[in-house]
């Protein structure tokens, strides 16, 4: 994913990149001005990988966001949300006694019904509309045990907000009637020069963590929003590959520390799957020094089928070659100018000096020939973490985001990288189909792997996220052209058609996966293509940390016995 993402959320978030796909793919001329995008973090953890609590939001957004119309309510340590009433027996669809129960240990919470409930439970995608029993806003991470407590002795799932992006609206319990624990108070940032290692409330917003780390010359590898991929996760690794230590509330509510030499099975978990096993409240991370330079770069083609499906084999082979550890690449894809070919943008960062840009490219990029647009923005790595993020980093007065939207993943193996003929089914649908489509839409081929990747370095078997052995992750996305519902019935089969014209013309044993952070509650088989050989495991450590499946997301890791664990509905 490139992302424009990620970090936080159970394990299933990821926010949407439209706005980062106009700035990838301008109509013929440079747009001169971006939108400012909010940047939240939720921390270096990432659903993708980490997963964090069990909900968030990106760290840059990516994308134009449709504003709400009710601007958000700062935190100013009394509730910004209606106390419970005297009298509870009027509340619709929620029993009175977790309320009771919550606000009598003095918790702030919104519910059915109280003002700003709605306003509070949007989902980022609005094809869905749950609603939870009661979203609390606690401040420690002891009120976090208390509230865990609480929910498991009423009957209730928990999740955990940082931001509230999930794809699949995991973040609001990705069903009715959960506990939502809203992580928005979790913001310190607190960085040791002696060890370079940095201590992160998962509320924070990536801008901010940017920008303090900055000041000291640091940097961690992230996106545009939460997770853990970026233009910088082959020259570091993942966000997740970042955590040496986090604080985490398990499903009794007790509170752990989590790493390599305290309960080591949970640190494994949380690395990939975290909104399965607890909610994380920070983490200590290992901080890198920041670029002396850094250039944002932007590539576009309008190609034909043949020329497009050349291009990817192409993009595959120069991935696999001596690529550079500093640069960062995908390409992006989107309706061409005609039916029969298909808009290919070249887009990344390159973290080494801006003089070796282009011979670093050549390789790949001589045989497109001359771009149709072009924007290569040299500058210092602040420099470019703006630009990614539209201008500005500032997340004093962050925007309500929302999109009606489909979006599916591929995971492709390095081992066997997509056949010829499975490339030509693809660019010949996209070229032809995606022409047709009803729907917005745009594809994402992030490099993940090739050589000299440090996402490869680390082995599969050391963190829940697997995908350790991967060339590719592919984000396909539709959405409704106004960002309201309703989503066409068409779009799911022109997205499921764009997966199926690589799966269903490769091997039928083809060692493909899916992809966490873009994650989706329609597919088929989702556990093991999501957690791949780590599956067993995450399975035993679920049984193990969450016996009677607190932490239940729809899309999460499932206890062995039972689908499905307690959902309090009343």
């Amino acid at each position: 994913m490139f992302s424009l993402r990620q970090l936080s959320e159970t394990s299933e978030e990821l926010g949407s990149l439209k706005t980062w796909y106009v700035y990838l793919n301008p109509p013929q001329e440079e747009i001169d001005s971006s939108p400012l995008f909010t940047i939240r973090l939720i921390l270096v953890l990432s659903t993708l990988m980490i997963s964090i609590t069990l909900g968030g939001q990106p760290f840059l957004s990516s994308r134009p966001a449709l504003e709400t119309k009710s601007e958000p309510v700062p935190f100013t340590g009394t509730s910004p949300y209606d106390v419970v009433p005297t009298t509870l027996g009027h509340l619709p669809g929620i029993a009175a006694d977790v309320i009771s129960d919550l606000t009598g240990k003095g918790f702030i919470v919104t519910y059915p019904g109280a003002s700003n409930y709605t306003t509070a439970s949007q989902p980022y995608n609005f094809r869905y509309a749950y609603k939870p029993a009661v979203i609390t806003y606690p401040t420690t991470i002891d009120q976090v045990s208390q509230i865990v407590k609480v929910a498991k002795a009423d009957g209730y799932n928990v999740v955990a907000r940082s931001g509230g992006h999930s794809y699949v609206a995991n973040s609001l319990g990705g069903k009715d009637g959960s506990i939502v624990i809203d992580m928005q108070n979790f913001k310190t940032i607190t960085y040791d020069s002696s060890t370079k290692t940095a201590v992160i409330g998962v509320g924070n917003r990536l801008g901010n963590i940017i920008t303090t780390l900055g000041g000291q010359g640091r940097a961690l590898p992230h996106g545009t929003s939460y997770g853990g991929y970026g233009f910088t996760s082959r020259m570091w690794g993942l966000a997740l590959d970042s955590v040496i230590s986090a604080d985490v509330v398990l499903a009794n509510g007790t509170i752990a520390k989590a790493s390599k030499t305290q309960n080591p099975d949970l640190f494994f978990a949380i690395r990939g799957a975290a909104g399965s096993f607890g909610i994380v409240t920070s983490t200590q991370v290992q901080t890198y020094a920041a670029p002396s330079s850094a250039t944002i770069f932007n590539y576009n083609y309008n190609l034909n089928i043949n020329a497009a499906a050349t291009a990817l084999a192409n993009f595959q082979t120069y991935a696999m070659s001596n690529v550079p550890a500093q640069l960062g690449l995908e390409i992006v894809l989107s309706k061409g100018s005609t039916r029969g070919t298909v808009n290919f943008g070249v887009v990344g960062g390159w973290y080494g000096a801006a003089n070796q840009l282009n011979a670093t490219l050549q390789p790949f990029l001589g045989p497109l020939g001359n771009p149709s647009w072009e924007k290569v923005t040299p500058g210092s790595y602040l420099d470019s973490a703006k630009n990614l993020a539209g201008g500005s980093l500032d997340t004093s007065n962050p925007l309500g985001q929302h999109d009606t939207f489909y979006a599916k993943s591929l995971v492709t193996p390095q081992s066997s990288p997509m056949s010829q003929t499975a490339l030509k089914a693809f660019a010949t649908y996209i070229s032809n189909n995606g022409y047709d489509a009803s729907v917005p839409w745009f594809l994402q081929i992030e490099l993940l792997g090739g050589s000299n990747s440090a996402i490869n370095a680390v082995a599969s078997a050391d963190t829940a996220f697997a995908h350790r052995n991967s060339l590719f992750t592919m984000q396909l996305y539709a959405y409704s052209s106004d960002s309201n519902p309703p989503f066409p019935a068409d779009g799911f089969i022109f997205i499921d058609g764009v997966a199926d014209s690589i799966v269903k013309n490769s091997p039928a044993n083809w060692d493909y996966g899916a992809y966490q952070p873009y994650i989706e509650d329609r597919l088929a088989n989702s556990e093991f293509l999501y957690y791949k050989t780590n599956l067993p495991k995450l399975k035993t450590l679920k049984a193990q940390f969450d016996p009677t499946g607190v932490f239940n997301s729809p899309t999460g890791i499932k206890l062995k016995d039972r689908q499905n664990s307690f959902v309090h509905l009343h």
